[in-house]
């Protein structure tokens, strides 16, 4: 029996169970149950803002929504075991490879093993496809799309909790966490086989990513342009993760290096230079004065934030009349059409 602890904090031993109960003898994991938790509020969110900022209808939203967790679960396993493939890799009685345990092996996603980050590049793949199809702006749908991820980041993490997973190395902390295995269930005659005293990196992360998403969804309310806030979901994800993931213990590794923490550098770069450079770009066109000849008076383009020279009237231009004419002539033209 498992049970944690937060001694420095005051809370004792307490058990924990990855199973929550099950149905028809299937075991329903309490992972499994934090994490759809997640996905449902995720998407709840995205509904609103993708209707209330980006003028996305709920239906487009809930199909999005449909391929992002088929296609996100199946990119979060490829990318675990890509990684961790020997540890999939089944023989029969005789030594000899067996394919048909292997294959079970590495869809068997109930024994544990997905990754965030091929979440997100399977989403990120998704949505590309996605908006060409439906003809939506591809950054407008990473935008609405990110602070949902987010919150399903933070809820989820406390699926790690109950599996008592994705800690890292001991420690003395004041908030260190007590892992502690026990011959008996009950704290009250808690016989400890062994303790260790850990980082809580699982917590570490779901409170980075909630003060994260409630900086960028008050930014949402005033976006300037379009990926602004996916470029800051990336940089602010990227920058936590690339410190919190030098603390753990169970890192994906290519050689020496942690894989997590070098996506999660190069995501924080990626986006702090993407936010500097639309930035500027949309600075600098809303500042360039656009004189009346370049103005499509015919159309509708011609939006109330366009900054006109001061030489052009208020009364109203005649599209009859071309602006060659209106040179040529010097007339003033005043008529109402």
């Amino acid at each position: 029996m498992t049970f944690i602890s937060f001694p420095g904090l005051g809370i004792k031993p307490f058990p924990i169970r990855s199973t929550a109960f099950s149905v028809f003898g299937i075991d329903i994991a309490w992972y499994g149950i934090i994490i759809c938790c997640g996905l449902i509020l995720g998407v709840l969110y995205s509904i609103f803002r993708a209707k209330r900022n980006e003028g996305i209808k709920t239906d487009t939203v809930i199909d999005l929504a449909f391929f992002l967790v088929v296609f996100g679960v199946i990119g979060a396993r490829l990318y675990y075991v890509i990684f961790k493939f020997g540890d999939y890799i089944k023989t029969k009685a005789d030594g000899s490879f067996d394919l048909g345990k292997t294959l079970l092996a590495m869809v068997n996603i109930r024994e544990g093993g997905l990754a965030i980050y091929g979440a997100i590049i399977a989403g990120f793949l998704t949505i590309l496809v996605f908006s060409k199809i439906k003809k939506i702006k591809f950054l407008k749908i990473l935008d609405f799309v990110s602070p949902a991820v987010m919150i399903g980041q933070v809820i989820g993490r406390w699926g790690n909790f109950m599996n008592a997973e994705a800690f890292g190395y001991e420690t003395g902390l004041p908030w260190r966490m007590g892992i502690h295995s026990s011959a008996s269930s009950d704290p009250a005659t808690l016989v400890e086989l062994s303790v260790k005293y850990v980082h809580p990196t699982f917590l570490y992360e779901s409170l980075w990513n909630l003060i994260g998403f409630l900086i960028i969804n008050a930014v949402y309310k005033k976006k300037k342009f379009d990926g602004q806030i996916f470029f800051m979901y990336i940089a602010w994800y990227g920058l936590g993760r690339a410190f919190i993931e030098g603390l753990r213990t169970d890192s994906l590794m290519l050689g020496p290096i942690r894989i997590s923490q070098l996506i999660g550098a190069l995501a924080f770069l990626a986006g702090l230079v993407f936010l500097i450079v639309f930035s500027k770009r949309t600075r600098q066109s809303s500042e360039v004065p656009v004189s009346v000849s370049t103005l499509d008076i015919g159309t509708d383009d011609a939006s109330s934030d366009v900054q006109v020279e001061a030489n052009v009237t208020d009364e109203p231009a005649d599209e009859n009349v071309s602006e060659g004419a209106e040179t040529a002539n010097g007339e003033e033209n005043g008529e109402d059409n």
